[in-house]
């Protein structure tokens, strides 16, 4: 992807060196995120006794779901001057973001990215690695936590630049959807479902129009600043794919549970975010039809 010399977001908030380690009550999004594992275990005393040693570790400072392929440790060395270059590309892939929606969306409010290591406090509850990036709409902030680009390229086998660019343009398609509406009227209709599989499935729409947003912003991001270079679409794609719910089932459980899914299959999510590039229309990414 060509990205040097671009410019850089104003909007982000470094909390890199202030981070803090220390893990507090889980929030509400990695509690769905990890709900898929921890459903199955509730059935047995083995999985009770399993989930008791995962809490205890989680607030010991050590993230469980590291060993499932599921988030980081948060006692990973981290080399900085790769850091911070990671800090400069996600940062200017934020600003191609403002620069496409603002002028394709009318009132485009431009979010602010924060930047953490390990732990950090959000509008939606504590934020940490394990949960991955994540979008707040109670303060509009997307959270990422830069160890989730190493776990991208090694645990799910999905490196590149692109592949990263996609994963913060797939967040900022959250806050478009809030700017719409759509994640309030979402979050009411999931409310008076429960944990339901009515609930799954909606929230897996939510997921998908995200990816198609996402793909969107490629397809003007390409047409006005020339970013993409051979290889580039593959690695969103592989990316999309990796963190299907159908992959990542399988490699935490060895099974497939398509009415737990929250995000959507991997064909699903590259079908979305194809449909997104192919286009560049937001209207064709209604996935709610």
């Amino acid at each position: 992807m060509k990205w040097k010399g671009g410019r850089k977001s104003s909007n982000v908030d470094d909390r890199r060196a202030t981070s803090s380690r220390r893990h507090g009550t889980p929030s509400i999004g990695t509690i769905m995120m990890i709900w898929p594992i921890i459903k199955p275990l509730l059935k047995t005393k083995l999985g009770w006794v399993i989930i008791g040693l995962g809490v205890a570790a989680y607030f010991a400072g050590f993230n469980p779901l590291s060993l499932v392929g599921m988030g980081g440790s948060t006692s990973a060395p981290v080399n900085q001057v790769q850091d911070d270059k990671n800090a400069a590309f996600i940062s200017t892939v934020l600003a191609s973001t403002e620069d496409v929606w603002t002028k394709e969306l009318r009132g485009y409010r431009e979010p602010v990215m924060v930047l953490y290591r390990g732990g950090t406090q959000s509008g939606c509850g504590f934020a940490n690695s394990a949960v991955g990036p994540f979008y707040c709409p109670a303060d509009q902030k997307v959270y990422l936590d830069l160890s989730f680009f190493d776990e991208l390229s090694k645990t799910h086998d999905a490196p590149g630049d692109f592949a990263q660019a996609y994963v913060l343009a797939h967040e900022i398609g959250h806050h478009i959807q809030n700017l719409q509406g759509t994640l309030s009227k979402v979050q009411k209709a999931k409310q008076q479902w429960g944990n339901s599989k009515k609930a799954n499935a909606l929230q897996v729409k939510v997921e998908l129009q995200a990816d198609c947003y996402a793909g969107a912003w490629a397809h003007h991001a390409h047409k006005r600043f020339n970013i993409l270079e051979e290889g580039d679409v593959e690695e969103a794609l592989r990316a999309a794919s990796a963190i299907g719910d159908d992959t990542l089932q399988r490699k935490s459980t060895g099974t497939v549970r398509p009415d737990a899914f929250t995000h959507g299959s991997s064909k699903q999510r590259v079908e979305w975010f194809r449909r997104g590039l192919r286009t560049g229309d937001v209207r064709e990414c209604n996935t709610f039809k």
